[in-house]
């Protein structure tokens, strides 16, 4: 069974334009917390890191400014979202509304075959927890909940998480003690117990999940770091690191 998170919202195949792959990159670097809240992200660079020319960079920022993953600032450039507090308690009302429904509508109503694929990212997201592979922990989260709602079936659900998810990450990031996964794999586990049990469960288990994560938010200082090692697990070659003296 593949567990590869679909590359973007909109790019799903890897075989996709310059401009697909550099809008991949910026929105995975988003959601797995390899760029960080507040960071600028400077065309120039990223051309020279994706080897494109700065059009196409700047066409896949316009996208991504349209998905609200990044902010255009005129005059100023791109810029990582910079959520707040206050933000939180939006994304996570949405996120609510969305998911226990989805959960609602799957629960007593999955498949052998849904069941297996469910379980199979779960514990693809707690062995990656386990040998210390943040990015990867994150990404499989977020594939959990993708999971969740390609299985409800309603595009426009799926639409709205792909919107949901890079801000919910991008406040763990901010907010979270330690910058800590997104989820937590044995709430995923639970929450796929609960959808056996039915309807009802399978919604309040949701609802639980959602706001344990919510109340995981504290206020903590944004830590940046370089564009270099952001967009490393991306290049189409690893660059070879400089020698020390």
């Amino acid at each position: 069974m593949n567990t590869e998170l679909p590359l973007s919202p909109l790019s799903t195949e890897p075989d996709g334009t310059a401009t697909d792959r550099v809008f991949d990159a910026i929105y995975r670097a988003v959601l797995e917390h390899r760029l960080a809240p507040g960071e600028w992200l400077r065309e120039a660079e990223m051309a020279t890191e994706f080897k494109v020319s700065r059009t196409v960079v700047r066409q896949a920022l316009q996208r991504l400014a349209q998905d609200q993953v990044i902010e255009l600032r005129h005059n100023r450039g791109a810029r990582v979202p910079l959520p707040s507090l206050e933000d939180a308690v939006h994304v996570f009302e949405a996120r609510r509304i969305v998911e226990c429904e989805v959960a609602r509508r799957l629960g007593g109503r999955l498949t052998p075959e849904q069941l297996a694929e469910l379980r199979a990212v779960a514990q693809a997201e707690q062995a990656a927890d386990q040998r210390g592979d943040r990015a990867e922990a994150i990404r499989m989260s977020g594939e959990f909940h993708h999971a969740l709602t390609r299985m409800h079936g309603n595009p426009v659900f799926g639409r709205l998480l792909n919107g949901l998810l890079p801000t919910t990450s991008l406040l763990m990031a901010r907010f979270k003690v330690d910058g800590g996964q997104v989820c937590v794999a044995h709430r995923h586990v639970d929450l796929i117990d609960a959808l056996l049990r039915g309807s009802a469960p399978a919604a309040a288990e949701m609802r639980k999940h959602l706001v344990e994560l919510e109340r995981s938010l504290v206020d903590t200082p944004v830590r940046g770091r370089r564009l270099r090692d952001a967009f490393a697990a991306y290049r189409d070659t690893p660059q070879p690191e400089p020698e020390l003296p």
